[in-house]
């Protein structure tokens, strides 16, 4: 079954990832250390396999004084929080690589849902709707490669759900190859208002 084969490419996708990146990720958490005051990491409860929670990682973006558990679309004026580094990072996705960490917990998989904030009780309901709780989110997914930040909860949702229909090694292989594309052509980021993750 596809499910186990899937679980065994993360472990060994994820193993090999970070040790690639590694210094990539060093020089990373140093400029985000020594250009803004705080922690190199950012901790935050997400929604993962069967609505369980976890603590997801990701490279701090943001000033330590941003409030906590809201999406950054949802902020007044979330431009004013994101560090000049941070732009940057959001806008490549390279602040996500620490979830690699999470895949090989197991929490994540290289594919799936991006997981949900605990409070996006909205997205949580609607992916109820497409049996998207029941794999484990993502560092990438179906949803990311059609639109990123700029799709409404119930069309994520949807993409989630048709995931979860076709899943299978080829599908994911697709994922993977679009979000390449996608990231290095940063297209369907809107930083700042429309940063859902």
């Amino acid at each position: 079954m596809y499910i186990h084969l899937k679980r065994m490419l993360d472990l060994i996708l994820s193993a090999v990832a970070l040790i690639a990146l590694s210094p990539v990720m060093l020089v990373l958490a140093l400029v985000v250390k020594l250009t803004s005051p705080g922690p190199v990491f950012f901790r935050q409860k997400r929604v993962g396999l069967n609505k369980s929670y976890f603590m997801i990682y990701k490279f701090r973006t943001m000033r330590t004084d941003a409030p906590k558990d809201q999406p950054t679309h949802l902020l007044k004026d979330p431009a004013a929080f994101i560090t000049p580094i941070g732009r940057f990072l959001r806008k490549y996705s390279l602040d996500e690589l620490p979830q690699l960490f999470n895949i090989l917990k197991g929490e994540m998989a290289v594919v799936g849902p991006r997981p949900a904030l605990w409070n996006q009780f909205d997205l949580i309901a609607e992916r109820d709707r497409y049996g998207a709780n029941g794999v484990r989110p993502g560092l990438t997914g179906w949803a990311q490669i059609n639109g990123r930040d700029e799709l409404p909860i119930d069309v994520k949702a949807r993409l989630d759900g048709e995931y979860v229909r076709r899943m299978g090694f080829f599908f994911d292989a697709k994922c993977i190859w679009g979000t390449v594309f996608r990231v290095v052509a940063a297209e369907g980021v809107v930083e700042g208002e429309q940063k859902h993750e």
